[in-house]
């Protein structure tokens, strides 16, 4: 029987508000778990969505980065390795040069999804820092999303609400640019954490959090997965609060 936990939500005015108030609650979690642990683990969802958290966190005071090792949630398959849209370019461009101390782990898809299973290890992380679809999906986990997928990465195609999402956000300029293939983390993965906080701005995120907090829980809401969490922080603005 799945034991169901409501997120803890914030709504904040603006985007940039918002930002600020998750890389607080972020940067906290990151002091404490290197304080006690002696490093962070941190997966990191890459999307325009979470670029003003990622840039106040990058500017929060007392931590020690050279402590914070860095994973992310997925890549396209079939982009050159220094294109712009590679998940790993971007997050170098928001926020990992802004901390060069820290460690990070591209996701290398000519590697294949297992090499980065095997680099992320079992260990939970000590915070995910994630984002929702416009679909509501977690990393690349599209609708019907596996609540249960024992694997920790796999090769998925792209549904078309994902793709038109990339265009819409102008990572692309047409859809036939947007990759059809990406080697994401599976939701159980993801959901191995101590500790995930949410950044979700925007009016044409509305129904994916509609959705997250009130559909029942299953596959074709991946957002509501979730809900099978204890510890999560969900940080809307005004736009896409419900």
């Amino acid at each position: 029987m799945t034991v169901e936990h409501a997120p803890r939500i914030s709504t904040l005015p603006t985007r940039a508000d918002l930002g600020r108030a998750a890389a607080t609650a972020a940067a906290e979690l990151l002091r404490q778990a290197t304080a006690t642990g002696g490093q962070a683990r941190v997966m990191l969802a890459a999307a325009p969505s979470q670029a003003a958290t990622l840039t106040a966190l990058a500017n929060a005071p007392g931590i020690d980065w050279k402590l914070i090792e860095f994973f992310h949630m997925d890549e396209y398959v079939g982009l050159a390795a220094d294109a712009p849209q590679a998940f790993r370019n971007w997050l170098h461009r928001s926020f990992l040069d802004k901390v060069p101390q820290a460690t990070f782990h591209p996701l290398a898809p000519e590697a294949g999804a297992e090499h980065y299973a095997d680099l992320m290890g079992t260990e939970p992380f000590d915070l995910v820092l994630f984002g929702l679809g416009v679909n509501g999906h977690l990393a690349f986990n599209d609708p019907p999303a596996d609540f249960a997928d024992p694997q920790a990465t796999k090769l998925v195609a792209l549904d078309g609400t994902s793709r038109r999402q990339q265009v819409d956000e102008g990572n692309f300029p047409t859809l036939d640019d947007v990759p059809t293939h990406a080697i994401t983390v599976t939701i159980p993965r993801l959901l191995n954490a101590h500790a995930l906080i949410g950044s979700v701005p925007g009016a044409v995120k509305l129904q994916a959090v509609r959705d997250t907090l009130n559909q029942p829980i299953g596959p074709n809401h991946p957002g509501t997965a979730l809900r099978t969490h204890p510890n999560v922080q969900l940080f809307l603005d005004s736009e896409s609060t419900p």
